[in-house]
């Protein structure tokens, strides 16, 4: 790993208290999922609730759960960062 990859993990870390070797199981995971799948996208939800230690409500587990098996996912960052702002409220 290089000095910035090392960096950028040791500054998440920091900031959010979650351990990087548990960051890359969980992109393992989130890989070989079946994202069509409302079982498994709930699971995932649950997943990264648990390792960011937040809690998710049920209506917004809904609604992420709904955007994922609708493919209503952004993948542009501006839109991506709004999506995530807008889900602190």
């Amino acid at each position: 790993m290089s000095q910035n990859e090392r960096s950028f993990f040791d500054h998440l870390k920091n900031k959010t208290n979650v351990n990087p070797a548990d960051l890359f199981k969980l992109a393992d995971s989130v890989s070989q999922a079946n994202l069509r799948d409302e079982k498994t996208v709930r699971q995932l939800i649950a997943q990264v609730s648990r390792l960011a230690n937040v809690p998710v409500p049920k209506e917004k587990e809904d609604q992420i759960v709904k955007a994922i098996l609708n493919n209503d996912v952004p993948t542009d960052l501006a839109s991506l960062t709004k999506m995530f702002n807008n889900t602190k409220k």
